[in-house]
Formats: structure tokens, sequence, C-alpha cells
């Protein structure tokens, strides 16, 4: 990169001064203002004879010492960082898959080796279609091909190398944010000697940097394994400014020794199209890393050019203003600008091609705030939900998994006294935004300012305004704005610690705000290690919340509490009188409990609600199969596959269905279908064999188990029903073989003991028979038959 060179002071020519006067007579009276030094001007910078450059008097190197922490190198820096940002989350790297981890990555067929490759590349992040109704066109083919890394790396579906994937890639996160901070506070900055790039504000990039990876609100994204999407969109996110920012360092200034990014004359297309690219990697991981774009556009015009945007736009300083900007450095801050721009629109144009030129759907129970009517009350909503996330980086004490289903009620009146928090936030907002252009645009004000831009850039494809999103707060989507958040804090550190009265509670103060971060963080962490612990932590939270309570009554379906699960749906139901899903749970274990007639009720009024929920169609079926209602079940099951046409176990049902009524036929062809649409169904296949058995077609039947045991040739019920046909046609030999096969993979299945047994008993194989039985009735003492049969066997034996 070229270096130009800058004489200070005494060596400058006179009558350069003179032109810029001639030239633009209010400049010499503002440059102050605009953070200019009169005496710092750079001779190669002329057009027409006028000078249209100068380097500012002030470079701020020594401007954080003031901040009470240690000034370290970059190395020893970014060590305490990486060290601290992984001991803050440690204690999750054992946990479970938890909450969103079971659909994202247990559920999720693309991160199987077993799976096209291509399959990530058309399916959303949750592994459906993304032309499905269902979809909620999440594209994130990268995030999701590390989970596949990750499943090859550990053989298995096994969350330890998940989390300790995650907790790495924080500590990743922290470290570039480190570099960030300190291209954010002091720029780009080099030795003249030895042309190493400087650690600039090394006492204010630490503890922003160090406030950024303690924060408790980020623990969603690091203890959730989810939270991989954030993690990886944030690298690539702050690599893609490192790399545009050196883009832009084409050539530097020579000031007071030192080579610094200032108003470039040209850029680096190669280093600028590498960054855009990774911009666009970032995209794939989340949708929110194309807010980079315009982080980089407001650092470029505030941090590289130092543009006082305040005078820019004054109309008394207009024609200054525009002499001022009319050199050769304006000229390339504006292709940089359109070059972003470009991007930012080839981004936005391939995104909605991949998303089918049609945006996500979202139920009300999603966002209901997005829902609710007039643009008023809306935007009333909206600014409350803006309130809460501003809250949350403030005092992360109050957080939750979950923030839909009533944990935060709409705003319906313009009596509500939660409108004040709104107008509080753009109080705030406004009073900082009003500092940064008031007096001399400062390094403080510059900084302040980009604060700012961190914080709302990255926060905007969250906030409801350009489309409609399926929460209604997220802890994950703040996880780049915080770091706006701490160079906020870091501003207003550094303004309380130059004041003698107040420098002792700094002193104090931050590293105890670091220390309540970090217990809050590992607190917060271990809340995420199992599900029971995050569902109720969220119940605490959220007590009006149903999705919370319909996730701890699932939980405790799945461990076989079935009277606290019905305890906790019957809770969320009445939090939300609309709950469908609640009420499809709740029907299935009602049914279990043989209560049909509240199951049929709870079911119906689950269709009701939601007319194409087909999984609510088809336990209806099988319900109304219970109680006999035939008819009524066959239309339940064939709405469920209108609704949904690929349903293997909905066909299944309806097999069983047409056994009931005697329609073998049908029950065979519904089964077929099952196992066309899933090779795998199991009980499927074993249906058709038993039902082709019972019905004498043998052949047919040994042809159906045959082919099931080429996909499934581990399936011991298939096997065992195999055995059974072949010992009813005396080929005993064959029969054995299946059942000695069928006990090496449940060796102490009893049924399959106690049946082994009768085979060698027709066989005319006492003794074995007997050993058979008998190891059979030491799994089960009880079994009625068995005892019958060895009693019968005993007799034989005991004739002969």
């Amino acid at each position: 990169m070229d270096v130009i060179q800058s004489d200070v002071g005494p060596d400058l020519a006179a009558e350069d001064t003179e032109n810029v006067v001639q030239e633009c007579p209010v400049a010499m009276k503002h440059m102050k203002q605009n953070g200019f030094g009169a005496n710092h001007l750079t001779s190669h910078d002329k057009q027409n004879g006028y000078i249209v450059r100068t380097i500012p008097e002030d470079w701020g190197w020594n401007w954080d010492d003031t901040i009470p922490i240690p000034r370290l190198s970059f190395s020893l820096s970014a060590l305490i960082v990486a060290i601290i940002s992984v001991i803050c989350f440690i204690n999750c790297y054992d946990g479970d898959f938890v909450f969103d981890d079971s659909e994202a990555v247990v559920g999720n067929q693309d991160i199987l080796p077993t799976s096209p490759l291509l399959d990530l590349f058309s399916h959303d992040f949750w592994g459906n279609k993304l032309d499905s109704k269902t979809s909620h066109k999440s594209y994130r083919p990268l995030t999701v091909l590390t989970f596949r890394w990750n499943y090859l790396l550990s053989g298995e579906l096994h969350p330890h190398g998940f989390h300790i994937a995650n907790i790495i890639l924080h500590g990743v996160v922290s470290v570039l944010m480190l570099c960030v901070f300190s291209l954010m506070f002091g720029g780009l900055t080099q030795d003249k000697e030895t042309q190493a790039v400087l650690f600039q504000a090394p006492r204010a990039s630490l503890l922003c940097t160090l406030l950024f990876a303690v924060h408790p609100v980020h623990t969603e994204s690091v203890a959730g394994i989810v939270g991989r999407a954030d993690l990886l969109c944030a690298v690539f996110f702050l690599l893609s400014f490192i790399l545009y920012v050196k883009s832009c360092a084409a050539e530097l200034v020579s000031v007071e020794g030192k080579n610094v990014l200032y108003r470039p004359l040209h850029f680096s297309v190669p280093c600028m199209t590498a960054s855009m690219m990774l911009c666009g990697l970032s995209i794939l991981c989340k949708e929110q890393g194309i807010t980079i774009l315009g982080l980089c556009s407001a650092y470029d015009i505030v941090g590289i050019c130092r543009i006082n945007i305040s005078q820019f736009f004054s109309a008394r300083d207009s024609k200054c203003s525009q002499n001022r900007l009319s050199g050769q450095w304006f000229k390339s801050l504006v292709h940089r600008q359109i070059f972003i721009l470009f991007a930012g629109i080839l981004f936005l144009v391939i995104r909605w091609r991949i998303m089918g030129s049609t945006p996500p759907t979202f139920q009300v129970f999603d966002n209901p705030h997005s829902f609710v009517n007039g643009t008023l009350m809306r935007t009333l909503n909206y600014n409350y939900l803006y309130a809460i996330n501003g809250w949350l980086l403030i005092n992360p004490w109050w957080l939750c998994f979950d923030w839909s289903m009533g944990c935060i009620p709409t705003i319906t009146s313009l009596t509500d006294p939660r409108i004040i928090a709104g107008v509080v936030l753009w109080i705030v907002l406004a009073s900082l935004i009003s500092h940064c252009f008031s007096g001399e645009f400062t390094k403080d004000q510059r900084i302040l300012l980009l604060g700012l831009a961190f914080l709302i850039v990255p926060f905007l494809p969250a906030c409801n305004l350009f489309f409609r999103v399926g929460f209604v707060i997220a802890e994950r989507v703040l996880y780049l704005s915080s770091a706006g958040f701490c160079m906020i804090v870091l501003v207003g550190v550094r303004q309380l610690s130059k004041h003698s009265q107040l420098s002792r509670v700094v002193k104090y103060g931050v590293p105890f705000l670091l220390f309540i971060y970090t217990v809050r963080s590992i607190q917060r962490s271990s809340q995420w290690r199992d599900e029971m612990s995050l569902f109720t932590s969220g119940a605490k939270v959220c007590p009006d919340n149903a999705k919370v309570h319909y996730n701890i009554g699932k939980l405790y379906s799945d461990n076989g509490h079935q009277d606290s699960a019905i305890q906790e749906y019957r809770l969320a139901i009445q939090l939300n009188p609309e709950y469908d899903q609640a009420m499809n749970n709740l029907g299935n274990i009602l049914k279990e409990l043989q209560q049909l007639d509240e199951a049929e009720s709870l079911l119906e009024r689950a269709v009701e609600i939601r007319p194409e929920f087909a999984a609510a169609w088809m336990n209806l079926g099988i319900v109304q199969t219970a109680l006999n209602k035939n008819d009524a079940a066959e239309k339940s099951y064939f709405t469920a596959i209108r609704h949904r046409r690929k349903y293997p176990d909905c066909y299944f049902n309806l097999g069983n269905l047409y056994l009931g009524m005697k329609k073998h036929s049908l029950a065979l062809e519904a089964w077929q279908n099952a196992t066309n649409l899933k090779p795998t169904h199991s009980n499927a296949w074993n249906n058709m064999v038993i039902l082709l058995d019972t019905l004498e077609m043998l052949k047919e039947a040994e042809s159906v188990g045959k082919t099931a045991l080429r996909i499934l040739p581990e399936d011991s019920q298939i096997i065992f029903s195999m055995a059974n046909l072949m010992g009813k046609q005396e080929r005993y030999k064959d029969s054995e073989q299946y059942f000695l096969r069928a006990l090496e993979i449940e060796p102490n299945n009893a049924k399959i003991l106690a049946n082994l047994g009768v085979l060698y008993h027709r066989w005319a194989k006492y003794e074995a028979a007997e050993k058979a039985y008998r190891q059979a009735l030491t799994l089960e003492p009880n079994n009625a038959s068995t005892k019958e049969n060895l009693k019968m066997l005993q007799s034989l034996r005991a004739r002969k």
C-alpha cells in the first residue's frame, strides 16, 4: 500500500493554506468543528492548486488512557478474552439437545451423511423444502453443513461435540471483536518502520471486548446448538468488516511517525470483492449477515473519512461542504458506497429468488404483536418490544428461551402504561444521536455514533419493519447488536473516568459489572444444559407463556409422567384457549388413558382452529376408530392425507382401520402406500406379513417379509414374524434360523424365546424346547401361555 507523507507545522507552504481560505471562506472557521486541524495538511492532495484533504490535529493516540484497566499487548489481550469467553459458557459443554435443537439438529435429515449433500442448498434450516408451505424460509446451508461435520467427527448424534464447537466459536468471535474494536476506536494504524499493524486504543478495546465476551444475553447463541447460526454469521461478519477496512488501506497517511488510514484516494478492488464474498458467506449462515454492508458504509463515512454529517447537511455550510467534499478521496468514497449498494442489491435479489419470491408465513401465536390491527397500535407494540430488547442488554437477568404466547401481552389501548417504555427508549436514542451532532465532532462523538450504528443496523432484520418475523423477542438476534451496546457503555465509562470525583466509582464499578455479567452467564448457561432446567426457568420469567407450559408438558409426557403432563397441557390451553398443538398432545394422552370422549372433543377443536393440522386429523381418526366411528375415522384420515400428501403414519393407521373393518385388500394397499413413502416403516411391513399369513397367502407373505428384511435387516419383529411363517409351513430349520437371528438382536425377549420353545416342541426337540420355555419364564415368570406349554411338554416327556 502507498503511504502519503504529511509534513507537520511550519514546513507547510503558506500559500496552500491561503488557497483553502480563498476557495471556502468559512472553511477555516469550521475546521475545528469538523474535527480537522488547520496545521496538519497533506501536500500531495491538491486539485487545481487547492488543498482538498486535511489531517486531524489530534489523532487521539492516548484517547483511552483514563480507562482504569492495564494497557496490554494484543496477544495478551486476545488470550485473556479467549479464556474468559470460554469460561463463561464452558459448563454447557456436556449439555443435551434442547428446545429447537430437536428439530434443527436431531430431526434434521440433512445432517446425516446418508443424505445428499446438495439437499442442504434446497432445504431450509430445519430440513424442510424451501417451497413447502410450512417452511420459514430460513436459508442457512453453511450452518447446517457444520452440523453435518459435527456428526461425521463424532460418528453419531452426540451433543457434546456440537456444544464444544459453539463455545470455541464464541471465543473466536470475541477475539475478532478485539480486532474490530481496535479499528473502531483507533483506526487502522501501522508502525512506520516495520509496517506492522498497531493495536490501537488497547484499554478501550480490551474492556469493550470483555463486556461483549461475558454478556449473558449471548447464552442462547452459545449454549443452544441452533445458535451456531449466529456465531458463524458473526465470524464472517467481522472478517468481512476487517477486510473492508483493509481494502480502503491501499494508501496510508503518515502522521507523527505512524501510517494511518484517512480519506484514501483509492481502494483495493480485490480486497473489497473478498469482503463482499465474506458477507455472502455470512448470509449463508444467517440472514442477519447482510447488515455488515450498512456497518461498513457507516464506518467508512464516519470512521475512515471522518465526515461531520450534521455540517454536511447544514444549509449555511452547504457551499463549503461541497468544496471540501469535491476531492479525489470523496470520489473514492462514493465509489465504495456504490460498490456496497450494488452488493446489497445483488444479495437481496438472490435471497428473494431462493425463497421462491414469497415471504415466510407465520401464525398469530408466533408473533402476535405484528398482527395487531391498526398502524398506530402496531407501532406502539413494536416500540415496546424494542424497549424490552434494550432492557435485556442493560439488565440481562430477565432471560427466557421463548417469549411468545402471552409472555409479553399486546398493547391494545392508548392508556396502556407500557407505552411509556417505548417513549423513554426514543428519548434516550434521540439524546445520544443529538449529542453525536452537537458542537465539535470529537472522537467520542464518532465512536458513539459508530456504537449506535453497530447497535441498530444488525438488529434491523428483526425489527418487523421490513417483513414479519417469527418471534416476539429472541435473545440470539442481539448477539451482534450487543457489540454496539458495549461501545456505548465504553464511551460512558471514558467520560466518567475523566472526572476525578467519579473515577473511583468507575475503577471499582467496571470490574464489578464484568464479574456480575460473568456469574450470570455461568448461571444461565447451566440452565441450558437440559430441557427441564431450561423450561422451568422460563416458567419463572414468563408464567403466563402458554408455550413454556406446553414444552414442560411435552417433556413430562416423554418421560412417562402423564399426570404432570396433563396438568401442564391444561394450563397451556387455559392461558391460550386456541392452542391447537396443546389440544392435540393432550388428546393423545387422554386417548392412551381411554378417556376417548374428551380426547375426541379436544382434537375436533384443534382441527376447527387449524383445519390444515394434519397430525390432529390423524389422531382424531385414531380416537374415532377406538370409538367404532369407522366412517368418521376414514374421513379424518383422508383429510389428513389431503393436507399432507406424504404421510406414511396416516396410511398405516388407515390400514389398521380397514383391518378392523375386514377390508383386507384396502388394508394391504394402505400399508403398501406407507412403505412406499417410508421404506423403513417397520410396523407397516410387519402388518402386511402377518395379515398375508392369516389369509393363508404364505408365498406372498414370505416375499413381502424378504423384501422388508433387505431394507431392515436388523428388524427383530419382522424376523420374528418370518420365523412364525416358516414354522407354520413346517420349515423348521428356516424357522429356527430366523428365531436365533432375532435373539441375537434381542437376547432378553421372552416372546421370542417362548415361540422358539413352541417350534422345538413341534419339532420334537423336547430338551431344547424345555430350555427355551424356562428361559422365557425367567424373563416373564407369570406368563400363563408359556407355563401351560411347559406343563404340556413335561407331561409329554413323562409319558415317553
